[in-house]
């Protein structure tokens, strides 16, 4: 996944020149637009000076997010005659219910997935640690934006993504191509043993979704007495953490719905360990902007 900046007008002193991710495997096609935003580059100073804050936070005001989402698409070229395309998104609920796109929705709906194969409409899924995937049909010219979360992994969401292509456009997904966007990473996700237990129950590759990860504490280690706990074994506080990849656990499901391996790629950039260039919900504790991932068919 390369990333490039976009060309675009000059702007406001506050504001730089807007940073977009483009996966390759996309890129190849000239009917597809697409990209995932960084946090550089937009008018909102709230979380950082020149931040591309994309969604309705409430730290942020509605007038700045608008003209951020303006940036944004004018910098993915989505726009005709200096009118730009409908930006389609959701009230995002982690879930894995999927919306078939034929107009833009008077009101974004509840759910986590849209397709369409409709000209000229730029889907969006935010995000700000939460996996953003993007499928796109080159045959049938059709198009997927999905929002993977763990609970949006554990329900299958891209699974079921190409489900809804395949019905609807006739997809076959030996032919889809599939762009993971940045996410945090197994590097820093660290999550309970309920959801280790959770992804047992519904996948039977999920003992390669999880590692343990002991972190170096230098205090803990000269002073090991300070942190003894009185607790049963395996029930203390301490220890390794347990980390789920949720980039691995897309990947298996797009490759187990039908997808070649080669036609997957995926960035490496997490997004609790650049927080300089993207939002980070857990690394920023909850006071954080939100991203965008976008793709459309041109006119």
């Amino acid at each position: 996944m390369a990333l490039t900046t976009a060309k675009k007008k000059k702007q406001n002193a506050s504001t730089r020149q807007p940073q977009v991710l483009t996966a390759e495997n996309l890129a190849r096609y000239r009917w597809l637009l697409h990209g995932w935003s960084t946090r550089q580059g937009g008018g909102s100073d709230i979380h950082g000076k020149g931040s591309l804050n994309l969604g309705f936070t409430a730290q942020d005001k509605k007038e700045t997010i608008l003209q951020n989402r303006r940036i944004f698409l004018e910098s993915l070229g989505a726009q005709k005659n200096k009118k730009l395309f409908p930006f389609v998104t959701l009230r995002q609920i982690h879930s894995s219910y999927i919306h078939l796109v034929e107009r833009p929705f008077s009101e974004p709906p509840a759910g986590d997935g849209m397709i369409t194969n409709k000209r000229g409409l730029v889907l969006g899924i935010q995000t700000a640690d939460c996996l953003p995937i993007l499928i796109a049909d080159p045959v049938n010219k059709a198009i997927g934006a999905f929002h993977a979360g763990w609970r949006g992994t554990l329900a299958r969401i891209v699974e079921k993504g190409v489900g809804a292509m395949r019905m609807h456009f006739g997809s076959d997904p030996a032919w889809l191509l599939a762009a993971i966007g940045p996410g945090i990473g197994g590097c820093c996700y660290n999550v309970g043993a309920e959801v280790q237990a959770e992804f047992e129950s519904q996948f039977d590759y999920a003992q390669d979704l999880f590692h343990s990860v002991f972190e170096s504490d230098p205090v803990r280690e000269r002073y090991p007495l300070l942190f003894m706990t009185a607790r049963a074994p395996g029930h203390s506080d301490l220890g390794p953490q347990l980390h789920l990849d949720l980039v691995k656990a897309n990947r298996m499901q797009l490759v187990r719905a039908g997808l070649k391996e080669e036609n997957i790629s995926a960035s490496k950039l997490c997004t609790a360990c650049n927080v300089k260039l993207l939002f980070s919900y857990r690394a920023e504790h909850g006071k954080t902007g939100r991203m965008m991932a976008a793709i459309g068919i041109k006119p």
